[in-house]
């Protein structure tokens, strides 16, 4: 009996099959039912969630607010993913920052390695005011945003089939 040998895919070839599958996935995220004004809203409410360091609650928070709007639930969903391990640091850092610019500098940036998700809760309402303002701000102007071009981008597809 021959031994076991998993099916080798060459690396160009797996490549193709991840992108493809990637693209067949943001398709179906697109095709979901609703207008294009639904699902704008719900992307854009999706978006503003995503821009608040609310940890796991994100997405819940981004779906409940797509129900207040009439918003597609799971562009909302889709939409908190602004938010990830990559963006995470970099969104908190400029969101702090605004706030501080908007409130007046507070007892400064704790530094990327103090920064992980438990310890934001014990750096006080110095640090979380401003970080919570500075969310806002850039969820006010980004979640809009974000809906005006998909909506712009679901006419013009609409219009080009």
């Amino acid at each position: 009996m021959a031994p076991f040998r998993p099916q080798s895919l060459s690396l160009p070839r797996l490549l193709r099959t991840l992108r493809r599958k990637l693209r067949q996935g943001i398709e179906w995220i697109w095709r979901q039912e609703g207008s294009h004004g639904q699902r704008a809203r719900g992307l854009a409410a999706g978006v503003f969630m995503g821009c608040f360091p609310i940890f796991g609650f994100q997405t819940l928070l981004g779906v409940a607010l797509a129900s207040l709007v009439r918003g597609n639930h799971l562009l909302a969903a889709a939409g908190t993913w602004i938010s990830n391990p990559i963006t995470d640091v970099p969104m908190i850092w400029f969101n702090y920052q605004l706030g501080s610019l908007l409130l007046g500098p507070g007892k400064g940036w704790p530094g990327g390695p103090l920064l992980h998700h438990e310890t934001l809760r014990q750096l006080g309402w110095d640090f979380t005011s401003r970080l919570l303002l500075g969310s806002t701000v850039v969820g006010v102007v980004v979640a809009p945003l974000s809906g005006l071009l998909c909506l712009r981008w679901l006419q013009h597809r609409q219009r080009a089939s």
